[in-house]
This record gives structure tokens, sequence and C-alpha cells, in this order.
């Protein structure tokens, strides 16, 4: 019943708010997809639910190719199907990463059920709330990457990486994960992959492929206003609180070593067979260190909140902590409430500035609890009736 009511909440709130479908971004993709075809894929522009920030299309020419044939359908119905789909990814999203922490209990009513509320309250953060606004396609890539975790096929695993990351780049960061636990097939075959996507890209549309990849790959102000409050990486964070952009100058390089020894120092801190936590240590490093990270590419805050309450430190008091702050600031959607438009400056008091950090904030505070969780888990005495009950490592790892 609660899903059935979120559900249907969701659907009132898309019917009676000004921006509840504006479906922008699926715009972009299906109609900067077809500007491929007059041969002007990084030139389309769509402005008419944005008239003061026309979106480019800033994906890899891969994805064009991807989206092309969604061109040739109406769009009230590549819409429609687009936001179901989204929502029942979610749900499969949120039940696999309920099987990462119990197994195959995660097959039983009781887990498929805590799977669905999970969902219920999930369409209601702000990353899968602003994806299904704008249409996005975060919660697709988070299913792909999950998957590529679950599966012990090296091939299926790396493949499906290298071609989601050359849909968008943002995917390429779960390499990392393979690295951490020793995949290295996987590691490998995703870099074959995605380079068979540059490939393929070049053979088809080889000047709007050479266009992207020569000159528009890595311009971050082509994506957006790098200090919008909307921006949760830690360049955004730093550029909102220093006034100005700061660039990938010697501040940001700095953070970023910052950021990835706090990664490094939560992984050495979780089980060896908590696939979910190395997963998300990774992704939330990955949303970090990346320039533009939209508060709708932060949908990893789900299996964030599922690890909280249900994984191996659940028990802790600062897990509780953790999942209510995240909770909550998603709910609220303080990036929301902190919009910070193009044309706007970047300097702003400082509260407001450390205010709009607060993803960047939740992530190091739990690399560094999970850290500190781990190395308590290691100093305290274990009873002999849990470590009974530990979970056994993954084979395929």
């Amino acid at each position: 019943m609660l899903f059935v009511a979120s559900v249907v909440a969701r659907v009132l709130w898309m019917v009676f708010t000004p921006n509840g479908m504006n479906l922008v971004d699926l715009h972009v993709y299906v109609d900067g997809s077809a500007a491929l075809l007059r041969g002007d894929l990084y030139g389309y522009t769509y402005s008419e639910e944005t008239p003061d920030f026309p979106l480019p299309f800033t994906y890899p020419p891969f994805a064009a190719l991807v989206f092309l044939p969604l061109h040739y359908l109406p769009f009230a119905l590549v819409g429609a199907c687009w936001e179901i789909l989204t929502v029942v990814a979610l749900y499969v999203l949120a039940w696999m990463s309920i099987e990462l922490l119990v197994g195959d209990d995660a097959r039983s009513r009781h887990w498929k059920l805590v799977a669905l509320l999970w969902t219920a309250l999930g369409i209601w953060i702000e990353p899968v709330r602003t994806t299904l606004d704008y249409g996005q396609v975060n919660v697709f890539l988070a299913l792909g990457a999950m998957v590529a975790v679950r599966s012990s096929r090296w091939w299926l695993s790396g493949g499906l990486i290298g071609v989601l990351a050359g849909i968008k780049l943002t995917p390429a960061v779960t390499g990392l994960y393979f690295l951490a636990r020793r995949r290295w097939k996987e590691a490998a075959f995703s870099a074959v992959a995605f380079v068979g996507t540059v490939a393929l890209s070049y053979l088809v549309i080889g000047p709007q492929a050479r266009e992207y990849f020569t000159s528009l790959l890595g311009d971050a102000d082509r994506i957006g206003p790098v200090g919008s409050a909307w921006n949760q990486s830690l360049r955004g964070a730093l550029s909102r609180i220093a006034g100005h952009d700061v660039e990938s100058g010697i501040v940001w390089i700095l953070a970023v070593a910052f950021a990835a020894v706090l990664a490094t120092l939560a992984w050495r801190g979780l089980r060896r067979d908590d696939r979910l936590g190395t997963l998300l240590v990774v992704q939330l490093l990955g949303l970090l260190v990346s320039p533009i990270s939209w508060v709708h590419h932060w949908v990893w805050v789900l299996p964030l909140l599922i690890w909280l309450i249900h994984g191996p430190y659940a028990r802790l008091l600062g897990a509780r902590i953790l999942a209510g702050f995240w909770f909550v600031t998603t709910v609220v959607g303080l990036p929301w409430v902190l919009r910070q438009l193009e044309g706007e400056p970047i300097s702003r008091p400082a509260v407001l500035a450390w205010a709009g950090a607060v993803n960047v904030l939740g992530a190091l505070a739990v690399f560094v609890w999970v850290a500190y969780a781990g190395r308590r888990e290691r100093t305290t005495p274990t009873p002999p009736a849990r470590r009974s009950a530990e979970p056994t490592p993954d084979p395929a790892s």
C-alpha cells in the first residue's frame, strides 16, 4: 500500500508541479541524437523548457547511436515508458543491493517487500526525484553497474561497464571496483569494451566523434555552471567556498588526493566479503572527483541507505546517524533549496557555501566513519556465534 501511495503521489507531483515532468534531459537524448543525422550532434541545444540555459548534447557519440532509435517513436510514449522503467529499475537496484548483503535470503517475500519499501521511499530522495523530473539515465547506469558487480562472468561484467562508459563516462569509475576486488580480467575488458564504443563511433559518425574526443571531452563549462549548488562535486563545493571556479588547480588536486586517501581507508575498513560496501566507496569517490556531479547523479544514495541500515555495521550508532543525515538532506533537497542558476555569482555567504557542500561533506563523513567502524570491528572481540553467521566470501572475486 505504501508503494502504491508513493507512486500515486509521484504522479500527482508530475501533473501539478511546474517542473514535475519536464523531461528536459530525455529531450536532449532523443532529439539530440537525431541531430547526428544532420551532422550537427554537438551543435544541438534544447531550450524549450530551459530558455536561460540551452542544454547541449554533452555525452559521448556512442550514446547518440544508442538513443537514436527512440527518435522514431512518439515522445509522449517514450516519456511514459521511461518513467515507468526508471521506477522498475529502482526497485531492482534496491533488491540487488539487499542481495549483496544477505545473499539468497533476498529471494524471500520479506526482503522483496523491504526492497519495495525502499523503492517507495527512494522515489522521494532528491537524486531520484530529479532523475524522474528530467528523464535522466542515472538509475539505469547504476543498475548496470550493479549487474556487473553481481556477475561472475568476466566478459559480461567488464563489457557492461565499458559499454555504459561509452554512453556516459561516469560508470567508468566502476573499474576501480574490479581492481579493489582483484578482478583483473573484468578491469581490462571494461577498458577494451569502452575503446570498442569509441572505435564504433569513429566508424559510423567519424567527424562528430572526432569533435567530441579532441575538443569537447573534459570541458566542464559546456556541461553547466560549475559553481551551481546543484553541482555536488569537490570542484563545485570548493568553488562555492572560494568564491570562484578553482578549476583543476592545486587546490582541487589536493582535495582529490585527500578524498582518495579517505576512500582507501574506508575500503580497508570494510569486511573482505562486503561487495556492496566496496562498490559504494568507489562510486562516492567517483562522484567527488568528477568536475560535474549534478544532484541527479547521486542515485547511489539509495544503495548507501540500504547498506547503512541493513549492512554489516548497521548495529552501530554512527550508521543510523549517517542514514538519518542522508535521508533528511536528500528528501529536503538542500541543493535545490539553495538553487544557484546560470549567470548567478559563485560567491555566496559562508553559511550558504558550506550548506551547498552537503553531499560532499556527507560522502567524506561516510569514508571517515567506515574507516573507524572497520578498525573498531578488528579490535573488538567477536562472539563465536557471530563468527558462524558471517557470510562466505564471493568465489567470483
